[in-house]
């Protein structure tokens, strides 16, 4: 199910009447004069209600005699919320190349000359710079304190807390003053 297509699903779904003629459906097909005696609603309202869960796929119809009747589409329901909210996002080039635009912002705008002109305060724009940062290093290697030290010293001064904090975020780890970049998950 797409995005668009769990929307227009979601919006139907919450609205009373329509949830009353989905419950109705579930049990039998049913055509609109019997589900407007059933749910105490016009035929006119029946009939609104159901083209808005026919146009988000909930229900279908087809002609037996003289009735058209209409019936739940059981597959459209077997759908798991996770499964919905796993799959990628209709918008996700422009989230990817909204946040690829974020991150050289505050990269141009932390870095002058290749050097960390200073180290931000908020957590998030920390981050990239140290991720900018954990580029210097090659992964799998393992690197003892002085060279971490000396690499960073490059980008700033207080290698000592930039080193920390790469440890802290995740980007590296430390064992027996040995350091090396984290796996990525």
């Amino acid at each position: 199910m797409s995005e668009t297509e769990a929307i227009k699903l979601f919006k139907c779904l919450a609205d009373r009447s329509r949830l009353q003629i989905l419950k109705s459906l579930v049990k039998e097909d049913m055509y609109v004069e019997r589900l407007a005696g059933r749910l105490d609603l016009t035929p006119a309202t029946i009939s609104f209600h159901l083209k808005k869960l026919a146009d988000a796929g909930a229900v279908t119809s087809y002609r037996s005699q003289y009735y058209t009747m209409y019936s739940l589409k059981r597959d459209v329901f077997l759908s798991r919320i996770l499964d919905i909210i796993c799959e990628e996002s209709d918008e996700a080039a422009l989230q990817a190349r909204r946040e690829a635009e974020y991150r050289q912002r505050v990269i141009d705008s932390f870095f002058e000359y290749g050097r960390l002109k200073s180290i931000p305060a908020q957590r998030k724009k920390e981050r990239i710079i140290l991720e900018e940062i954990a580029k210097s290093f090659q992964p799998g290697m393992v690197y003892t304190e002085r060279e971490v030290n000396i690499i960073i010293a490059d980008f700033h001064d207080d290698f000592c807390t930039i080193r920390r904090d790469m440890i802290g975020e995740g980007i590296m780890q430390r064992e027996n003053g040995k350091y090396w970049l984290a796996k990525e998950k």
